[in-house]
Parts: C-alpha cells; structure tokens; sequence
C-alpha cells in the first residue's frame, strides 16, 4: 500500500503535507513554535489512518503500512516521524484491548488529530524483558483503584489534550495491568517539555502521578504480562520505520552529492542501500508472519541492525559532503539529520536495553 507523503510506485506524494515538512524540519527539531501543529497536519495528510481497519475509520492496510507511514514523515522530520510513532502505538494497544468502550469513545478524535495519544509503555517493554520494575504503582480505595508513580519520559504529551498508556503493578505487587490515563485527570501532572538537543516539537515530557483515581473503562487490559508481548513486536517494529526513513533520506542525500571526488563512496552507499532493504524487508516478513511474539530475540537484532545502518548513512553523507556539511547555510539538513541519527539508540529501549536482553536469548535467531 502506497502513503500519499511518499512517491512509492508512481503514486504523487501529499503536496500540502511534504512541502510542510520539508519547510519545517529544521524548526520541528529546534523549537517547540510548531507543536500544536504537528498531529492535526498528520492526520490530515491521512498518515494517522494508514493500517487500521476500514470499519473503525481508518485506511485498511496491516503494521507494515504503519511503518511505511512512519518511514515516509521520518524522512523529512524524525520529529514528526516520532510524534507518530507515538500516536499509532497507543492507537494499536486500543485495537488490541477488549475495552471497546474505550476504543469507541477515542478513537475518532485520535484518527483526526485532535486527540494525542501516548505511549508511555517504555518502561513496561524493560520490565517485561526482566530489566526494570514498574514505575506506577496501585493502591485501592472505597473500591476505586489509585494510582502513585512518574514517567520520566514521554512523547506526543499534546497540551491539548492526550490520553497515555501506563502498565501499572496491581495491589501489594500483584497482577500488574495497562491502564490509560488522561490530562485532566486529578493527580495527572505534565512537566514542561523536556530541554532536548533535538525532536523539540514532539510534545515529549515527564508525567507525575498522584493519588488518580481510575475506574475499570480506563483499563486497556487487566493482565500486562499476558498482554505486553503482544504488543512488542508493533511498538519496536514501527520505531524501526524511524530509522528506515531517517537512513534512506541520508543515502539519498550522499548519493544526490556524489560526484566525480566522490566516485569511492558509490560502492559503500550501494552495499548499504541493500542491507536496509534487506532488514526492512525481513522486518515486514517477521511482522506478516507473526512471528517476534514467540522470538523478540529476532526483532531486537533488527533494530539493532537498523541503527547501525543510520550511523552508516548519516557517516556517508557527511563523507559525501566534506565541508559543505559544517556549511550551515548549504547542508543545515545534515546537521538535524546527525542529531536525528544520535537519537536512534536511545530510543526506549535503547541498543544497550536490547543487547541486554539479547543475552538473555542467546540461542535464538
């Protein structure tokens, strides 16, 4: 399935939306100006819908379409490629949840942008690899349950208006479960946006939780460990469309430089081209075939694989470039994408969180 911001199999990319990116990249990296923008401007694009099934609103297509949509904003503004990586996240885990109550009051809003949805599971996908402990803990009270705990780090916090999923250890540490929380709850505190080095646009901040009250239509599902693997594979399998479309718009730009001084890099920039589609293309076979439920060693090595292939081609355009890259006023897109690049492995969770677990599954290919 083509996406309208890319001009995949001949199809014309999205005038409106390409062009904004392209114009805004730059300021969607180093500024919060154009955050209220960024989730209306993708869904009327038509990249929020691109997977999800016809009779819930959305395109149709399946996870792979996901990631193409993701690896299309992210070739021009991994801000935006992250903001929604973040939006369909949550929009999956109500696709997957038996709460349809949930799933029907949100997801209109979700669909058209005017609602931002977050996932704030990162810490959930350590613990369920033995890494680390939830951060959301629950107490009960006059039969409602309440809620204690910090996210330290989350992305497409619209103030607007989001909803955010936690995985939240259940009373006296027992029966941990996924909830969703939401700005204005009482006890729901959004920090001001983290002072990042880049992705300043993507509505990414801390989140305190006091004392929240929640009742049973805010639970996306009662038991985390049953559900969380599950969603593994879709929550790293669309980060892997960040890296995709961040290294394919690298190895275009080194590619667009090359000239008679460059002849060397053709080579490198080729070998590296196949090894992206090579692991894209085992990405979207691994996906179809359901198959990182039962090996997530598989998917981590992909990841990992990935990032090392942005390091490659963000090194190849500035090889390609020489000193025009340090030229600010000819290559001020090679600088965002480096910073883009330095992102890409530390992303929740990290290559050292997924090397980590490697060890664990040391056996598994």
């Amino acid at each position: 399935m083509s996406h309208p911001l890319a001009a995949h199999d001949g199809v014309a990319p999205d005038s409106g939306l390409s062009a904004w990116l392209d114009a805004n990249a730059l300021s969607l990296d180093t500024s919060t100006d154009l955050t209220a923008e960024v989730l209306p401007r993708l869904a009327e694009g038509g990249m929020i819908g691109s997977g999800i099934p016809k009779e819930f609103g959305g395109t149709g297509g399946d996870v792979t379409d996901v990631i193409a949509a993701i690896s299309d904003v992210s070739e021009r503004s991994l801000a935006a490629g992250f903001v929604l990586w973040g939006q369909r996240c949550y929009i999956n885990y109500l696709l997957q949840s038996p709460n349809a109550k949930l799933r029907d009051r949100l997801l209109p809003d979700l669909l058209a942008g005017r609602l931002a949805g977050a996932t704030g599971l990162s810490n959930a996908m350590k613990f369920l690899s033995g890494l680390e402990e939830l951060q959301v803990n629950a107490r009960e009270t006059s039969g409602d349950l309440v809620l204690d705990g910090r996210l330290p780090w989350v992305t497409n916090l619209r103030p607007q208006g989001f909803h955010v999923a936690v995985a939240v250890t259940g009373k006296g540490g027992r029966g941990s479960f996924i909830a969703s929380l939401a700005l204005g709850d009482q006890g729901i505190f959004r920090s001001a946006d983290l002072d990042l080095m880049g992705m300043r646009a993507s509505n990414t901040a801390a989140i305190a939780i006091s004392g929240a009250e929640i009742d049973a239509e805010r639970i996306i599902h009662p038991d985390a460990l049953a559900w969380l693997p599950s969603t593994r594979p879709a929550f790293l399998g669309l980060q892997c469309g960040m890296s995709i479309g961040l290294a394919r718009r690298a190895l275009a730009a080194a590619r667009a430089v090359e000239g008679s001084g460059r002849l060397a890099l053709s080579d490198a920039i080729s070998d590296l081209e196949k090894a992206l589609a090579k692991q894209e293309a085992a990405l979207h076979e691994g996906l179809r075939a359901s198959t990182y439920k039962a090996n997530p060693a598989a998917l981590f090595r992909i990841r990992i694989a990935l990032a090392e292939v942005v390091a490659q081609a963000t090194g190849l355009e500035l090889q390609a470039s020489g000193g025009r890259a340090y030229l600010t006023v000819h290559n001020a897109g090679f600088a965002r994408r480096w910073r883009e690049a330095a992102f890409i492995p530390i992303i929740t969770p990290s290559l050292v969180h997924l090397k980590a677990a490697l060890t664990q599954h040391p056996n598994e290919t």
